[in-house]
């Protein structure tokens, strides 16, 4: 039998949910589904033409006026957009809270189109009026949607596929939607992406435009996307987080329900005047962040430099806790790679996560010979899906529907002249890899829509966790692509490789006691632990220490964190053993993934089954933990993991 069309599927799905009555589980996106049912659950029948008329020219004027912060900050992606929606037939539409769309803007064709079923200024959108649909869907979702053809609730609807991208104000209210809409009979690839790049500009203009009476901090690990739309941005009143875009919130795990609750010590491992001062701030999990404050007195609405401040190396301003040690091995390391890259040559740095990778990155490039110039870091497990190529390579002026009128540079070009650090480039999906490849072989870059290739100068730095040689034989890596960037390599070892490592855990507390001591029996602790975050892990654990206790207060056992102290014994001060089913396993104690997977399920236990809970005893994230435990046949179910 012929494989259906995804046109038939959606037919078959249809009358699956609104003629027999049963649900298309599969055959339809679970939020298409749920929101089919909302509509079902409010009565709304399918087969009617909803009755929508748009309002009175009056009272459209009267929503603007109210509304008026929001459409004079999304104008300028309503007119950037506006150029290709023309060429492409689609329409870009801004509209409030509440679905009632203000403006539209794009192709005069389409608009005609689209004013048969009322997309157009004046109308409302939302989803218990016109059923599943973009703009509604994602006010009740509360996050970017697309909907496709007949995955509209009603079916005049079937005409359109629309993508749209909740607008959030710092505070986190919603204040609108941005949607991108088109002819269902033309594939709108990257429509949502578009839209959701549109809408991290528009909330990033908010921020610009003055948060009264806070500290607003800039940060990321990445200098290089500071003062762009992609830099995290926190603001704080009396110490208490008031206000944060997407990019600030996912740095730490937050939710928009945080804001009001969330103190900065909470957050950050060391005092503000370290941000103002070295331009460069640790958070509770050691992680490296780069930004800058702006106080309220200095705020302006108006965009900030997009040069990142030179960034100063640990070197240079004396190691933090987070850093890698620099030992005579590593000081080698260090010296042999940056020959190498000084000869135009790249260097692979590998290690398991939370080891220093990119720390070492930025202090190669700080004494190459390119230290002057940009050093431009690409997580290449993290760029927008569906965008990758065009954020990595650029863009012309028209190469796809939505495509900024002006292009983008690409990170790439972005690193002419200096240091590309290419993080994770084990992640990077396979069908990309060609294209990199091409580049590093030419050092010639033609963006995506054509035009003329562009000469790049760049040095180059991988680094992965993964075994790139195992990629390769699983067909996840190009083995050319290897051989091109593995010209020298540094491998980073982890924590536990170093056996007893009292001399390491005193010298990274001696770095930030601020007085305080730690006794005998809490020091061997610490040095027996197996430690499966690495230096990161460790950091992170002595930090939350200096935040718990006082100045010239005396660290004991008591203090430390539960999965330190469940190996205690009466009357002993034995350092904690290694899980059991690790020291079961013999030998097996070197195989990380068993000793981590099990570290993290105890923790998991402890905390009776709360993720953040044991995400913050264990000193990493939440994203990772679920990445890890993911794959494990027993998931994150504390009942399975007794």
């Amino acid at each position: 039998m012929a494989q259906l069309t995804s046109k038939q599927r959606l037919g078959q799905a249809r009358r699956t949910f609104f003629e027999r009555g049963a649900a298309p589980v599969g055959q339809v996106p679970d939020t298409i589904l749920q929101s089919w049912r909302r509509c079902q659950q409010l009565g709304l029948t399918a087969q009617n033409r909803p009755a929508m008329e748009p309002v009175p020219d009056l009272r459209l004027r009267e929503m603007r006026e109210r509304h008026e912060k929001l459409w004079r900050l999304a104008r300028a992606e309503l007119d950037g957009l506006r150029g290709d929606a023309v060429a492409t037939g689609s329409i870009v539409l801004l509209t409030d809270d509440e679905g009632w769309i203000l403006d539209a803007e794009g192709s005069t064709g389409f608009l005609d189109k689209a004013g048969r079923v009322a997309l157009m200024p004046g109308a409302c959108w939302s989803e218990n009026r016109v059923g599943t649909n973009a703009i509604g869907t994602a006010i009740v979702e509360g996050r970017g949607v697309e909907v496709r053809g007949g995955e509209h609730y009603f079916d005049p609807h079937g005409i359109l596929s629309c993508s749209a991208a909740p607008i959030f104000d710092p505070f986190g209210q919603l204040v609108g939607v941005l949607d991108i809409s088109g002819d269902a009979s033309v594939p709108q690839l990257h429509a949502l992406g578009l839209a959701r790049l549109a809408v991290a500009n528009i909330e990033h203009r908010y921020f610009d435009d003055g948060i009264k009476g806070c500290e607003l901090l800039r940060l990321h690990h990445a200098p290089a996307l500071l003062g762009t739309a992609r830099e995290g941005l926190l603001a704080f009143r009396g110490g208490r987080l008031v206000a944060a875009n997407r990019v600030g919130l996912h740095l730490f795990g937050l939710e928009r329900g945080d804001l009001g609750r969330t103190q900065y010590p909470q957050l950050f491992a060391e005092a503000l005047t370290r941000l103002r001062d070295d331009g460069m701030l640790l958070d509770r999990q050691g992680r490296a962040l780069h930004g800058r404050v702006d106080d309220d007195d200095s705020q302006r609405p108006k965009r900030p430099p997009t040069r990142a401040p030179i960034t100063v190396s640990a070197a240079a301003r004396g190691l933090g806790a987070d850093a890698p040690l620099f030992d005579a091995a590593l000081e080698t390391d260090l010296q042999r790679a940056c020959r190498v890259l000084n000869a135009g040559l790249p260097v692979l740095v590998q290690g398991e996560t939370g080891t220093g990778k990119e720390v070492f990155a930025r202090e190669l490039h700080r004494r190459s010979a390119r230290a002057g110039k940009p050093f431009v870091a690409v997580n290449c497990a993290a760029l927008p899906e569906g965008l990758i190529e065009a954020e990595l390579f650029g863009y012309e002026d028209g190469a796809f529907t939505g495509a900024r009128r002006q292009g983008n540079p690409g990170l790439l070009r972005q690193a002419d002249g200096g240091v590309l650090f290419l993080d994770e480039i084990g992640d990077m999906p396979l069908a990309l890899q060609p294209r990199l490849l091409r580049v590093l072989q030419e050092r010639e870059l033609t963006p995506l829509g054509g035009g003329k290739p562009l000469k790049l100068d760049f040095a180059l730095i991988c680094a992965t966790h993964r075994d790139l040689e195992e990629a390769i034989q699983a067909g996840r890596f190009r083995p050319d692509l290897f051989y091109r960037i593995a010209h020298h390599g540094v491998r980073i070892a982890p924590l536990r490789e170093a056996g007893e490592c009292t001399e390491l855990v005193a010298a990274l507390w001696q770095r930030i006691a601020a007085g305080r001591e730690l006794d005998e029996a809490a020091l061997a602790r610490l040095a027996a632990y197996p430690w499966p975050g690495n230096l990161r892990q460790l950091a992170a654990c002595l930090r939350t220490l200096v935040a718990l206790s006082e100045p010239d207060q005396r660290i004991d056992v008591e203090l430390l964190p539960a999965y330190l102290r469940c190996g205690e014994r009466a009357g002993t001060t034995a350092p904690v053993p290694v899980p059991a089913a690790a020291s079961a396993a013999g030998e097996a104690i070197n195989d990380l993934d068993a000793i981590t997977q099990t570290v993290m399920r105890e923790a998991l236990v402890m905390c009776h089954g709360n993720v953040a809970q044991a995400a913050k005893r264990l000193g990493i994230s939440r994203s990772t933990l679920y990445r890890r435990l993911g794959s494990d046949p027993r998931g994150l179910d504390p009942r399975r993991l007794q």
